[in-house]
């Protein structure tokens, strides 16, 4: 072999072994005739002290060395006196007296330092990729993503699970997000889909009595990007037959306890807390709630009832809501600061924002002073269980408006306020969402998990009655105030699924052309079946502590949706067009 040792496996034990190590100078110190090199591989780093007089040969090889150029070096390892250890590094009890130097390749100057913590633009960073995962910050995040599929294949494996793959390019079955569409050169005028997930394939698995199924598959979605969001990712794909919702909650939950013990080293506890959807949004105003801190929504309306408060008044006679958080030791923000909160909530959708900083002797500073009377002042105090120095933050608005803008500024004030405690993790569940939601755009339902989820018994009057009534027999994981993971209970009969298509305005003979290779398959006996799908990229995104799943992919998208490494996406030749039978419209 090339090399003996890796850098970063050297340690005392080793004192006095001859050894071979190759890697990426990572520091270079010349110190008259003695050069003192920092040598790193995906493992570590290792000093390497180079004499003059001892090796000239190697003297002048290292000599020669820039950062980042790739070396090879042999030499004896050597216990550094208790004066010259460096606690820093894992290899900072010995070092290496090189022999050898060998310079296997140059390098020219980088265009950011290659070390962690490097300041550098992010397409930049993207754009030289192979460059930024030499990083030791970065390496050790793509490890951990690595020991967390190899966990979930350890623990599914035990379970009982099989791993099965299933195909790439499929049929679109247009519904949710936008399909990346793959044009057949073999079929002209025909297209192939990339999956949004394996949603069908895995539901043709259970009726194959497979019984428990997983996969680590890539999925694709034309959608807008975010932090938590990619055009490609990847997710943890499962199912079960003859299962109830408690069935997969608990593979599950055992699944995060055994990732988070095995991968982090943490214990977590089980089970995991259960909200209801509509509970969800009352108290942090979105499905994703972050049980780390307090600064819950509550309902004021009541402490306003007689208000004469212009924006109050008309809001509460409207139906609409009157909704605020309290901020611990708010009234420290400084009003120009309470200035850029408000343009927050209009950005987010309201019409405005009050605030109110409780005083001693029941005492407020707000510019709606005037307007609150004393008595109002005292019940809103109480209704908060407010304090001398908190802030409220009111919102008046239909109850859909008042919370979204409190949920996305508790978040917001909790991270930026340093009220989130570190190394917390706080799983919970978002149980009995509704099976429906209306879209404005399309001016009908889309489903709210996808047409193949379970309603919840009632269905058939919900459906009849008030479709947007309807709950759905599924599940969303979150941890932190990200959804990891969301999954449902599935639709196996041939009749309630029409029914939930109809709701959807799909007809029979539409269900039929988009999905009935599945409907035929529900023609010979499907078990009662369900699963879920948590998502890789946030689960590694969660235990390395970064907040962009950019930063746990090895080649990822930028936010743009292009690829600043490869430069796609690009136009294609004439000639490839022409033998897919495709032609470009002018945009």
């Amino acid at each position: 072999m090339m090399r003996t040792h890796r850098c970063g496996e050297l340690r005392v034990e080793h004192a006095g072994a001859e050894v071979t190590i190759a890697g990426w100078v990572h520091h270079r110190r010349d110190h008259g005739k003695v050069i003192f090199i920092d040598l790193r591989d995906s493992s570590g780093a290792v000093q390497v002290v180079v004499h003059t007089e001892e090796h000239p040969e190697a003297y002048a090889a290292a000599d020669r060395l820039q950062r980042e150029f790739c070396a090879l070096i042999r030499g004896r390892v050597d216990r550094r006196s208790d004066a010259t250890i460096n606690p820093k590094m894992a290899t900072g009890e010995i070092e290496l007296k090189a022999t050898h130097v060998e310079i296997l390749s140059e390098s020219e100057t980088p265009p950011f330092l290659i070390e962690d913590g490097v300041d550098a633009d992010e397409n930049l960073r993207l754009k030289h990729r192979y460059l930024d995962l030499r990083r030791p910050e970065m390496q050790e995040r793509i490890r951990l993503r690595s020991r967390v599929v190899k966990g979930i294949r350890d623990y599914l494996d035990a379970e009982g699970f099989l791993e099965i793959e299933t195909p790439i390019l499929t049929r679109s079955t247009p519904e949710g997000a936008r399909d990346f569409l793959v044009p057949s050169r073999l079929q002209p005028g025909t297209f192939f889909a990339l999956p949004q997930s394996p949603q069908l394939y895995k539901q043709l698995l259970m009726v194959a009595g497979l019984d428990r199924y997983y996969q680590i598959p890539h999925c694709f979605r034309d959608e807008d990007l975010r932090a938590d969001r990619a055009l490609e990712f990847s997710q943890l794909d499962l199912e079960m037959s003859f299962v109830d919702e408690e069935d997969v909650i608990g593979v599950t939950e055992g699944l995060m306890v055994s990732l988070w013990r095995d991968v982090l080293g943490v214990e977590i506890r089980a089970p995991f807390p259960r909200i209801p959807y509509q509970e969800s949004l009352r108290r942090f105003g979105n499905d994703k709630p972050d049980l780390r801190f307090a600064m819950e929504l509550t309902d004021v309306a009541s402490v306003f009832g007689d208000t004469t408060l212009g924006i109050f008044e008309r809001v509460l006679k409207s139906g609409g809501a009157l909704q605020a958080i309290l901020v611990p030791g708010g009234g420290a923000i400084h009003h120009a600061e309470l200035r850029k909160l408000e343009q927050q909530a209009m950005e987010r959708g309201a019409k405005g924002l009050a605030w109110i900083i409780f005083k001693e002797g029941g005492e407020i500073d707000s510019p709606l002073a005037k307007h609150v009377s004393a008595a109002e002042r005292g019940a809103l105090s109480k209704t908060l269980d407010a304090s001398a120095g908190d802030l409220a933050l009111i919102v008046a608005d239909t109850a859909s408006v008042a919370r979204t803008v409190l949920g996305g500024l508790r978040n917001t004030l909790a991270r930026d306020r340093g009220l989130i405690p570190e190394g917390e993790w706080r799983f919970c569940w978002v149980v009995d969402p509704p099976l429906f939601e209306w879209s404005d755009e399309e001016q009908r339902y889309m489903s709210s998990h996808h047409p193949f989820t379970q309603p919840q018994p009632g269905w058939e009057e919900a459906l009849a009655a008030d479709p947007g009534s309807a709950k759905a027999r599924a599940y969303d994981i979150v941890l932190n105030g990200m959804e990891l993971a969301s999954g449902s209970i599935r639709i196996h009969d041939r009749v309630m699924q029409q029914k939930v298509f109809t709701a959807l305005g799909i007809d029979e003979a539409q269900a039929q052309s988009r999905f009935g290779f599945l409907l035929d398959a529900f023609r010979y006996g499907p078990p009662p079946h369900g699963g879920v799908a948590p998502g890789i990229d946030r689960i590694a995104l969660q235990m390395a502590g970064v907040d962009n799943i950019r930063e746990v992919t090895a080649f990822p998208k930028a936010a743009s949706g292009n690829d600043p490494l490869t430069g796609a996406p690009t136009p294609v030749d004439q000639a490839q067009l022409d033998e897919l039978g495709l032609r470009l419209r002018p945009v």
